[in-house]
């Protein structure tokens, strides 16, 4: 036995090799940074109860979360930076890669500001929930479908909890049985909870908007696996 085919793996050994691979020209440089812009900006649009139009900026921790799910995607393998962003590339496609990469970034902290109560301690139960989850699917390490549903499942409970179930107690023009019901919750909470409903066109423009940040996480260059290596 030579040196050399002791050092050779045996034979049908598969070693993992990230395969990478650029994406198509359009996609990214003009579907996802649209895509993602236009999420970035429809997350922050409030309609009030009075009829007015008002523009969210992403918070602090917004921003924060926002950074958590990249790494998640990177994690997961649903999002691969290399593909974005290496040597191989030429300075524009990087330049390309990076607007994209942030625009992503900017895209989910808005989305976690969309789907989360603005004040209150209901702001800082969600929040923290959003937390305790990103944090537990980083040691988890899932793979990229598991991921994807997950988030569907987490952020589509969230608008149905804000949206739809939280709106419904704290409107203003509800029935006698549900402003008895608001009182006595707000009063059993010595009314830290905080919660400010948005119009019905609010609600309606997140679904958009939720259902575009899902479009665009199917978008985004993810690792394509591995090939075998003798």
């Amino acid at each position: 036995m030579t040196e050399t085919s002791m050092l050779r793996p045996p034979q049908g050994l598969r070693r993992p090799v990230a395969v990478t691979g650029d994406l198509p020209v359009g996609r990214e440089a003009i579907v996802l940074p649209l895509l993602l812009l236009t999420i970035a900006a429809l997350g922050g649009v409030r309609v009030t109860t009075s009829g007015a139009l008002v523009f969210v900026p992403p918070a602090l921790m917004s921003l924060v979360l926002g950074t958590l799910l990249v790494a998640t995607l990177v994690r997961a393998g649903a999002l691969a930076p290399e593909r974005l962003m290496s040597s191989h590339r030429t300075p524009l496609e990087n330049a390309s890669g990076g607007i994209v990469g942030a625009s992503l970034l900017v895209a989910s902290a808005q989305i976690f500001t969309l789907v989360t109560p603005a004040a209150g301690f209901l702001g800082f139960v969600f929040t923290t929930f959003y937390v305790l989850l990103l944090w537990n699917t980083l040691a988890v390490e899932p793979d990229r479908r598991q991921l994807l549903r997950s988030l569907l499942v987490v952020l589509g409970g969230a608008f149905v909890l804000k949206f739809v179930v939280l709106s419904a107690v704290y409107d203003p023009s509800s029935g006698v049985l549900r402003r008895v019901v608001l009182g006595m919750i707000e009063g059993a909470s010595l009314g830290v909870l905080g919660f400010v409903p948005d119009a019905p066109a609010t609600g309606y423009l997140a679904f958009l908007t939720l259902g575009a940040f899902f479009l665009a996480l199917t978008l985004l260059p993810g690792r394509r696996g591995t090939r075998a290596v003798s």
